[in-house]
């Protein structure tokens, strides 16, 4: 797979095309630096999302020895502590239980409920950057409306808002494909500042409760169950880190994905009708999340070739998102595409439990801009960040 390199600057910067040769070549391969087998089929990477025989984690049935895998290093346990205990990180039935006592407080209304502040926060973040003249689109539009939206929700004071995005960007490194030591050592860090600060907002609001999701979730209760102080930690992390980390890539990506259609975006700006379809065209053309983890809990056969038990498959979103025998004219941005059941916010029981809220981020930071700065445009060429996994931009200048 001589152009499947997430090392490489120029497959960083287009991977596309290496996605293509992947399908072209068959169903699945083994790629030996990250010892994976990749997934680059739509209709694979739906079919093993919902496939019980592979799982986000393996120790609800096996130990590391039996499973062939060695414990985590004793020094990343604060990392471990933080993620593992996620709903992300579970398989039934821990997750069934967090993922049904979380719902409890993370409803349809309460995101709902959000729309007004979200439009009144996007107008306001894009009114400040026209009376900049322009700016960084990810730091003064992309970054801060998800980071203040997640964190309204779960009640976090606004003097201390700053903290997350460096915690949540040091924890995702750990979601690259072999992440250095370096950016271990960050994320035990930022794992540790980020518990202790949770744990000591959640003591506060068990004595002082208020209408915030934090409370919601400490009262959360069902057939006798609640969740431990490990799990309401996990998951207020997961939310903060989860709710902006996607939003945030998906803004610049899809801007930047707009700059270089200018067809597309001048029929965006002629007709605001286009929006839902656009911000779902926009999560498919230029995927945040590039891959999703499974490990093979079960011998599975794809396309004739069988992954054992104790293997990882790395199902490619990015590469799903563009195959031809779903999408036509993969490659082109089609601002009105109907027809778009992309994989972007995964599927089955770890479908993104934040897509409602996304999307309605989504669409209120592009309708401020389409309103309030019209004439927006490209100032300088964006630096692509060195990650593969969470795809985004390091900024986006821009002028109005």
């Amino acid at each position: 797979m001589p152009d499947f390199d997430p090392r490489s600057t120029a497959f960083l910067a287009d991977p596309y095309p290496a996605y293509a040769e992947l399908r072209a070549r068959g169903r699945v391969h083994y790629y030996e630096p990250s010892d994976q087998w990749l997934v680059p089929h739509h209709a694979d990477v739906s079919a093993l999302l919902r496939d019980r025989r592979l799982g986000r984690s393996y120790g609800h049935r096996f130990s590391h020895e039996e499973f062939g895998k060695s414990a985590p290093q004793p020094g990343r346990e604060p990392f471990h502590e933080l993620n593992d205990h996620g709903m992300l990180e579970l398989e039934p039935p821990d997750h069934t239980r967090i993922r049904r006592l979380v719902s409890k407080a993370f409803t349809p209304r309460t995101v709902e409920q959000l729309k007004p502040y979200v439009r009144r926060l996007a107008a306001e973040l894009v009114e400040r950057l026209v009376e900049r003249g322009g700016g960084d689109l990810l730091e003064t539009v992309a970054e801060p409306l998800p980071v203040a939206v997640i964190a309204e929700m779960l009640g976090v004071p606004e003097a201390d808002r700053p903290l997350l995005r460096p915690w949540s960007a040091a924890i995702v490194g750990m979601y690259e494909l072999n992440p250095t030591e370096e950016t271990a050592r960050r994320a035990v860090v930022a794992s540790q500042e980020f518990s202790a600060y949770l744990r000591e907002l959640i003591s506060v609001r068990r004595e002082k409760p208020g209408e915030d999701l934090i409370s919601g979730l400490i009262a959360a209760y069902d057939h006798g169950e609640k969740l431990t102080e490990a799990e309401m930690v996990a998951t207020c992390a997961l939310l903060l880190n989860a709710g902006h980390e996607a939003t945030v890539n998906a803004t610049v990506n899809g801007w930047y994905a707009l700059f270089r259609h200018p067809g597309q975006l001048a029929a965006l700006r002629a007709d605001r009708s286009l929006l839902p379809t656009a911000v779902e065209e926009l999560m498919r053309y230029d995927t945040p999340l590039q891959l999703f983890e499974r490990w093979v809990l079960d011998p599975v056969e794809i396309g004739g070739t069988t992954v054992p038990r104790g293997a990882e498959v790395a199902l490619l979103f990015g590469s799903a998102n563009r195959d031809p025998a779903v999408f036509a004219d993969p490659d082109g941005l089609d601002l009105a595409r109907r027809d778009n059941p992309h994989i972007s916010f995964s599927a089955g029981i770890h479908y993104c439990i934040g897509a409602p809220l996304a999307r309605i981020e989504l669409a209120a930071s592009m309708a401020a801009v389409l309103e309030l700065a019209p004439g927006l445009r490209l100032a300088a060429e964006p630096v692509r960040k060195p990650n593969f996994v969470i795809r985004g931009l390091e900024g986006l200048p821009v002028a109005v």
